[in-house]
């Protein structure tokens, strides 16, 4: 190992040690959002020290003695804030070792097989770079004694062209569990800014964390008022709307979602649904209920809301759900008072590692 890739090492550690001292404040920072990449995170760091050099006093004259310009030097540090690159797995680990997160188990025969080659085959051509020694002058010994050309009493073997054997690539099919997260956010007028800054925070590293628990995942957003509609990935993350409340909608379109393209028999699925609580009528909720009990919880590992507090919703939508799913491990609930709780909510919906 050269010397700066320990010098780097040691950066990286410190960098992981602040993030983890400063953890509340990363989850509840939904600028982070803006700052993902395709697989890094760009983290910026206040106040790390950066080396400078530092110079005592010259008395005498010397070079760069001379009268400068017209301001004075200051004398006061700067503050510094310094950006690192950190992976969305290195980040997702942070989360679960900090807040004691169990390994997400896959459930049932849900997995889709990835094609490795491994050498396991034996081939008469091939490159030099996969010939097998021990195949080869066997393969020669053993045409030298047919041939009666091989002397006991001086062992020579000298392979020809016809004795070599290579090492073949065998395709080998290796199942790995897989996994279908939806993301449902309330948008209606209920749903001010900081409420919907908190969902797409708690989402962020809720999506982080399963990312970082399955080799292969898929994530659908939908977004709800009166109506729901799946969206993209980037337009979750930044809408803006309002209007009135069927919390029903969304899951109605998440139920034809799975239905249709993410059959339990071919992948672990999710539901993360977060709302205001404010919802149309009773007579929706208890559709809602029914909904998750009769149709959703069958096809899923696990059905999650979380209920961001606000001015002005009456969250009663998580009562009633407390009510009707008290002991039903495969239904997690959280209330989200502020952005200080979103790491709560996030051990309140991931902490039983379904």
């Amino acid at each position: 190992m050269l010397p700066i890739d320990s010098d780097l090492g040691r950066f990286r550690d410190i960098v992981k040690g602040r993030i983890r001292r400063e953890l509340k404040r990363y989850v509840s920072n939904h600028e982070l959002i803006g700052r993902k990449g395709k697989d890094l995170v760009s983290i910026p760091l206040p106040q790390i020290g950066i080396p400078r050099l530092r110079h005592g006093k010259n008395e005498s004259e010397g070079v760069g003695q001379g009268p400068g310009g017209p301001g004075q030097a200051g004398e006061d540090t700067a503050e510094h804030e310094l950006d690192v690159e950190l992976s969305v797995a290195e980040l997702a680990e942070i989360l679960g070792e900090e807040l004691s997160l169990p390994r997400i188990e896959p459930r049932g025969a849900s997995s889709a097989p990835t094609v490795l080659n491994r050498f396991k085959g034996i081939s008469r051509v091939g490159p030099d770079s996969l010939r097998h020694t021990r195949r080869t002058w066997r393969q020669a010994l053993r045409r030298q004694v047919a041939s009666g050309s091989f002397d006991p009493k001086r062992p020579v073997l000298v392979p020809v062209r016809e004795d070599f054997r290579y090492r073949s690539a065998v395709p080998q099919p290796i199942p790995h569990s897989t996994a279908t997260v939806l993301y449902l956010m309330d948008v209606s007028g209920s749903m001010g800014q900081e409420q919907k800054e908190i969902v797409r925070s708690e989402a962020f590293w809720i999506d982080a964390w399963i990312q970082h628990n399955y080799r292969e995942v898929t994530t659908r957003f939908i977004v709800h008022d009166a109506t729901a509609r799946e969206v993209d990935r980037e337009t979750f993350f930044r809408l803006r709307e309002s209007g009135g409340t069927l919390i029903s909608s969304a899951y109605e379109l998440a139920l034809t979602l799975i239905e249709r393209d993410h059959p339990p028999s071919a992948t672990n699925n999710y539901v993360f649904h977060f709302s205001d609580g404010d919802n149309w009528s009773a007579t929706d909720t208890a559709k809602c209920v029914d909904l998750v009990r009769q149709s959703i919880l069958p096809l899923v590992n696990q059905f999650a809301y979380a209920q961001v507090d606000s001015p002005y919703g009456t969250g009663q939508f998580l009562k009633d759900l407390r009510g009707a799913f008290t002991d039903d491990e495969r239904v997690a609930l959280s209330r989200v008072e502020s952005k200080d709780a979103i790491l709560g909510s996030i051990r309140d919906l991931l902490g039983r590692g379904r």
